[in-house]
């Protein structure tokens, strides 16, 4: 997926490019200098000009991060430009921008300016061709049915990857949209044997569904596609005209819902009324339809099932009535056997037709079920029990013993558990459902005049508003969409996005996130993103993806579910044949026989109680039903992890290794002292130190530019020295003429490779400097030092604690940084690390990631920039800073959205808890069967006279799949270590 997609949370800034102080918020765009939309009139002329294009370069010759800041700032300069971005590590620029201002020629031309070599790379400027589909599937019960579904897409031509989660019912398919269609798809899954629902086609674009009132023919309908087809920006209209529905693909920055209704209502003069269709034919609605059903069949099972155990084991016992039911009809067959026969037919072969077809399906295609074992449990006791009745209708001698009960009563308890089961099921995914939950019906539209005035307000759909919109916030109200303010200030309680439960103060040009609580203060907010782009979309697209992931555990339960039920139907043929043949040949005292039966009766109904009480849904919910919530749960604590992989390596995790700039440091570095070694004014010398800085992209430079503002208050603080012959020396420093002097910036090899002499005791302030963990800059005016700036990047407040807390969970840890190894040092002394790594590159860090690997068993790495990629790619499980680049998450296994060192904690806990919770579930299923089993089969029998009739068996069966569930949604009470809370407690918050 593109970086884009994990953007979430996480303000969009470059750590290595841009450090200078700005709030911390999620999806912060990010704009061109000078570019930052406003409802200005230069806004709205470039936004009339046309649709934007995208360009991807080859840009060679960068070496670090101060590079890539020269070619995006270049690149921005150019009129036309909406976005630019610079991957120093791959070596490529991706450039959006308006083509009637700027072609991709003079952007190519323009980095060639810079200084380095630049290519357009055409191939790659079309849009991946891989979409992802989402489908719901119905009639699913075991690890068996899921694993038939997965290896029947897998094999299809052009799918690149397929997973079926037995536990959401839903498959999440990879596939190259150019070989096969999402059709295809579904009748592959309904080749199975199972019912395909498509709840995505999950296209990189736009997408609503419409339900149109008013055609009465199709050539109405044609007209209606036909004129929405003609619109700028509609890329496709599918229809399903039995619903009245239109399906529509569009480019959100070009049109947008509302242009679609007045299209619809337009063409008709008024005839036609448009309305938003349930996203997808809702996917809750799906799942109460389901739990609708099971409810149905479990109570018409019970209408007829009741009265046939009340005729089989209650009224037998009350003289007057069971006088009644012993009558005969014909020869020895009685009415109560006529009864119970009449009423558990329908049980057998209308409500429990389910289970014929689900089996009929799974042999098929050879891969047997659960619903096997139910059918065969069921059949054998109905059909033993019509043989035996028709007997004893046919002969003056032989009195019958039926198993009526045993089927219809089987069958009512599996229903049960069913039911139970998927009402259970849907609270695992109440994390999504939740967070799908947040963004508010209704919006206040804002009409705006030329001036910037509101005209009008109008209140509207919220799934109508359009990218550009501008929309009003009132106190206490949500925030309908992603945007930026445009007027107003307020706080915004962002907690059920981030998981931050401090207010954010919010003012002009300040991001706001779908779906968060505006406290106090009306705001007015332009549209950014809209739909899919949303970050709160791409955070439930990512939990949910999360929640298809399998972990490796469950691999486990797949290898069982292969032979598990047929080993099952041989232990219960076995079952019924030992003891048959036991009573056949005398190997048991007749006493043990109960009277109402005779050996072969009684063999049987040990044989049917093994088939039935033997479980595989059990083992196949073990893990993904568990993995679902715990997912669910840290996406509320802001925590969000990218499924079972990452769970499972978490809790292993031994050794944590931290980047230091923007992970362990707050990422916005000062400048705390200045020492001049010549008589100057400080003032004239910040003067030409900030003329030179101002041009490059450097945090530190942005530090130093900041800090001398400070100087000129009174003045125009954007308005410095003009400079000649800039140089940006990579990894030392920059160099230029600013009225007429050679200023010179930058580290103590810099100084020695211009002849710079440095006296005795800068060499000394240079050693204080990092000491005390901050960064030495040396400044040199016409070959002469005169100048030593000391600059800090201060820790994060609760670093110390938070290392503290890892060693005591026996977890090593480590800090890999950039930066020299004297501040690198102090630092590390200053939180509690032992080992250090310093001047580190990235390929370096990554490197250091594999050795210790080998060493150190599983490695965890926490970082927040471009640098930290590769070893986050490295890690058994990499963990971003949520305030890092979009680059950086996109490479990490789990997201802290808040930022905070404490979330470290909660992500391995929380991993920790959900895999004891796995465990459990394991032993609760394996032990079940294991147990079970032999008890059904009359271990226990000969030494107790303890027998488990088939009936019950059926209940225990259906109670192991729902407790296992149970058992994973305890997890949502889980509590993050009360060591954390008490960072709280001491006033540590971590920003």
């Amino acid at each position: 997926m593109a970086a884009k997609f994990l953007t979430l949370a996480a303000c969009i800034r470059n750590e290595s490019r841009d450090l200078s102080p700005r709030p911390h918020y999620p999806s912060m765009p990010k704009y061109p200098k000078g570019r930052f939309p406003s409802t200005d009139d230069e806004e709205k002329n470039i936004m009339a000009e046309g649709s934007e294009s995208k360009a991807l370069f080859s840009v060679t010759g960068m070496t670090c991060s101060a590079c890539a800041g020269s070619v995006e700032k270049a690149i921005k300069r150019l009129p036309g430009i909406k976005e630019a971005v610079v991957d120093v590590l791959n070596n490529r620029a991706q450039v959006l921008f308006f083509p009637s201002f700027v072609n991709e020629q003079t952007i190519c031309e323009t980095i060639e300016d810079v200084g380095f070599q630049a290519a357009i790379i055409k191939e790659e400027t079309n849009e991946n061709s891989i979409q992802v589909c989402r489908i719901t599937i119905k009639g699913m019960t075991c690890t068996s049915c899921s694993t038939t579904v997965e290896s029947a897409l897998q094999v299809i031509p052009g799918v690149a990857k397929a997973q079926v989660a037995l536990a959401t019912e839903e498959a999440e398919v990879h596939y190259d949209p150019k070989i096969l269609n999402y059709n295809q798809l579904l009748e592959a899954v309904e080749d199975t044997g199972f019912e395909a629902i498509l709840i995505s086609t999950g296209e990189d674009r736009n997408k609503i569904q419409l339900k149109v009132d008013g055609i009465r023919t199709d050539n109405s309908m044609r007209i209606i596609v036909n004129s929405l087809e003609a619109l700028p920006g509609v890329e496709g209209v599918e229809i399903e005209p039995e619903l009245q529905k239109l399906s529509l693909s569009y480019k959100a920055d070009v049109t947008g819902p509302r242009n679609f209704f007045q299209v619809i209502e337009s063409t008709g003069s008024g005839r036609y009324k448009a309305k938003i269709f349930p996203e997808g034919g809702g996917r809750e609605a799906h799942k109460q339809e389901e739990i609708k059903q099971y409810y149905k069949s479990f109570f018409w099972s019970l209408v007829f099932t009741i009265p046939v155990f009340l005729t089989s084991m209650v009224f037998m016992y009350i003289p007057g009535l069971k006088h009644g039911l012993d009558t005969k009809v014909v020869n020895m067959l009685t009415i109560g056997e006529t009864l119970r026969w009449v009423l558990s037919t329908p049980v057998q072969f209308i409500i429990g037709w389910r289970f014929y077809t689900g089996s009929f399906k799974a042999l098929r295609h050879g891969s047997p079920n659960m619903d096997v074992l139910i059918a065969l449990g069921t059949n054998a006791a109905y059909f033993y029990s019509v043989y035996s009745v028709v007997r004893a209708a046919s002969s003056p001698t032989f009195e019958s013993t039926d198993f009526f009960e045993t089927s219809s009563m089987l069958i009512s308890f599996i229903l049960l558990g069913k039911y139970l089961e998927v009402l259970a099921k849907g609270k695992t995914s109440e994390a999504i459902a939740k967070l799908m939950d947040l963004a508010p019906d209704t919006a206040t539209l804002l009409t705006l005049d030329d001036e910037g005035n509101v005209a009008n307000e109008e209140e509207i759909d919220s799934r109508l508003l359009q990218r550009n919109d501008v929309i009003k916030v009132l106190p206490g109200a949500k925030v309908a969409c992603d945007g930026f303010v445009i007027w107003g200030q307020s706080h915004v309680n962002e907690s059920m996005i981030t998981g931050e439960s401090r207010p954010v103060a919010k003012r002009k040009g300040d991001v706001v996130i779908g779906g968060t609580v505006n406290e106090n203060g009306v705001l007015h907010v332009k549209v950014t993103k809209v739909g899919s782009e949303s970050a709160l979309s791409q955070i439930v697209r990512l939990v949910e993806s999360a929640q298809m992931a399998k972990a490796p555990v469950q691999k486990f339960a797949d290898r069982i579910s292969k032979f598990f039920v047929p080993l099952v139907i041989f232990l219960s043929f076995s079952t019924w044949l030992a003891w048959f043949l036991a009573g056949k040949f005398n190997g048991y005292p007749k006493s043990w026989i109960p009277s109402s039966m005779d050996s072969f009766q009684l063999a049987l109904q040990f044989g049917i109680s093994v088939v039935v009480i033997a479980c595989p849904c059990a083992l196949g919910l073990a893990t993904p039903t568990a993995v679902m919530v715990g997912t669910g749960v840290g996406a509320s604590q802001g925590v969000l992890i990218k499924g079972g992989q990452a769970l499972e390596s978490a809790h292993k995790v031994n050794c944590i290794v931290f980047d230091k700039t923007g992970t362990l440091t707050t990422g916005k570095p000062v400048v705390v002292k200045t020492r001049l070694l010549k008589n100057m004014a400080l003032r004239e010398f910040y003067e030409l130190v900030a003329a030179v800085e101002i041009n490059s992209e450097h945090p530190l430079a942005k530090a130093i530019v900041e800090y001398a503002k400070k100087f000129r208050e009174d003045e125009d603080s954007n308005v410095w020295p003009e400079v000649s012959e800039f140089e940006s020396i990579t990894g030392h420093g920059v160099k230029a003429i600013v009225r007429n002097k050679e200023v010179i910036v930058g580290n103590k090899s810099l100084m020695l490779e211009n002849n710079i002499v440095i006296p005795i005791d800068a060499e000394e302030i240079l050693a204080e400097t990092e000491g005390l963990a901050q960064t030495g800059i040396l400044v040199s005016i016409d070959h002469q030092l005169v100048g030593i700036l000391a600059i800090s990047d201060p820790l994060k407040p609760g670093a110390k604690e938070v290392i503290s807390i890892l060693n005591s969970m026996k977890i090593k840890t480590i800090l890999v940084t950039g930066d020299n190894w004297g501040t690198a040092h102090a630092i590390a002394k200053e939180v509690g690390i032992t080992t250090v790594i310093a001047e580190a590159k990235p390929e370096h860090k990554a490197e250091k990631v594999k050795e210790l690997q080998g060493s150190s068993g599983i490695v965890a790495m926490v970082g927040d920039g471009i640098n930290d990629s590769p070893a986050l790619v490295a890690a058994d499980v990499g963990m971003a800073i949520g305030a890092g680049t979009d680059i950086a998450i996109e490479a990490a296994d789990i997201v802290l959205m808040k930022s905070n060192l404490e979330d470290v904690i909660t992500a391995i806990d929380l991993s920790r808890s959900t895999f004891r919770r796995i465990r459990l579930n394991y032993v609760w299923a394996l032990g079940y069967n294991l147990l079970g089993i032999p008890i059904a089969a009359g271990v226990l029998f000969p030494f107790t006279g303890f027998r488990l009739p088939p009936w019950i068996a059926g209940a225990a069966m259906a109670a192991s799949s729902v407790s296992v569930v149970c058992c994973s949604l305890l997890l949502k009470n889980y509590k993050r270590p009360k060591k954390l809370d008490t960072l709280e407690i001491q006033g540590i918050t971590v920003e």
